[in-house]
């Protein structure tokens, strides 16, 4: 077995050279992604604004609303900058600590964003099939309880991914053909053995999600036999209207992140074009998407966006 010095192997920078093929475009690609880039900060701090400053928004459904939007945040703001330094400047460097800290927060935001659409899930679980128990079950205690722990869940999945490629000795080249850093993408430039990494970070990842998942449908199936339970026609579509918002959401979600991970791992056919420009899609258009659709289907945020835009005049 080769022995490593791993000290002088993995601390040289590393080259994001992004999208290999479409060099000539990248001016054109970085038009409409810095576009959805600027709707997914407007709308997200609109958001977080929204919910901090109104008290009929202190909520447990609008404080997870809020992380939703935080991480959302720092999903896109990881990497969108990055990308569109590459697109107009050509490539660009970014030191083995940085990209260290990038991929982190990368997939940490993913799976963390998976866990909030499950807590949301709950809180909308009772709110609708135990109404009268709302206010005693989702304490504020509670509710902390809950952030706090699927934060610390998200932080200790993808910590190890930190250290499984800080190990790993660079010896060939430096320079990715991404605009960022991402796991399996900075692994596979080691001159090392990298089982470990590809099937951690395929298998951990995507049992995670799978398991927020399975728990999300099968709580909406209990939510739908509780609605269908209700005696009256409007109450009925009251409660699918308070949950029309949170599906597409959710839909927005899994079905990319699914397609994603299973390219990855099984698309060996498919073009690494495809692959990078699907993953920038990724991480700008469902923060960006996500608080329009809260906007349009919630009421109560979709009233005060209306009165931040257009304030009623006192004569």
């Amino acid at each position: 077995m080769a022995i490593y010095n791993l000290t002088g192997y993995n601390m040289g920078a590393f080259t994001l050279l992004g999208i290999p093929g479409l060099e000539q475009y990248h001016v054109w690609i970085s038009v409409p992604f810095c576009l959805i880039y600027l709707v997914a900060i407007v709308g997200n701090s609109v958001l977080l604004y929204l919910i901090a400053v109104e008290h009929s928004l202190h909520a447990p459904m609008f404080f997870f609303l809020s992380m939703l939007a935080i991480t959302d945040l720092t999903l896109s703001t990881t990497c969108v900058p990055k990308s569109l330094s590459i697109f107009w400047f050509g490539p660009q460097e970014i030191s083995f600590p940085g990209c260290l800290t990038q991929l982190f927060f990368l997939h940490y935001s993913s799976v963390l964003d998976s866990a909030i659409l499950l807590a949301m899930v709950f809180d909308r679980y009772v709110a609708i099939c135990s109404p009268l128990r709302y206010t005693t079950i989702l304490t504020p205690r509670t509710i902390v309880k809950i952030a706090v722990g699927i934060t610390f869940r998200s932080f200790c999945v993808f910590v190890p991914c930190v250290f499984l490629v800080n190990r790993l000795p660079f010896c060939r080249t430096h320079n990715i053909p991404h605009t960022y850093c991402e796991h399996i993408g900075v692994a596979r430039l080691a001159c090392a053995d990298i089982s470990i990494n590809i099937w951690y970070g395929f298998c951990v990842p995507i049992m995670i999600v799978i398991i927020d998942a399975i728990l999300i449908v099968v709580s909406y199936i209990l939510i739908l036999c509780a609605v269908f339970r209700l005696p009256f026609q409007d109450a009925r579509q009251k409660a699918l209207g308070t949950c029309g918002s949170h599906v597409c959401v959710i839909l927005m979600f899994y079905i990319p992140a699914f397609f994603s991970i299973l390219a990855h791992r099984f698309g060996h056919n498919v073009p690494q074009t495809f692959h990078i420009v699907f993953a920038n899609l990724y991480v700008v258009i469902p923060p960006a998407l996500n608080p329009i659709v809260y906007g349009v289907k919630t009421k109560q945020i979709r009233e005060k966006v209306i009165l931040l835009l257009i304030p009623k005049r006192s004569f």
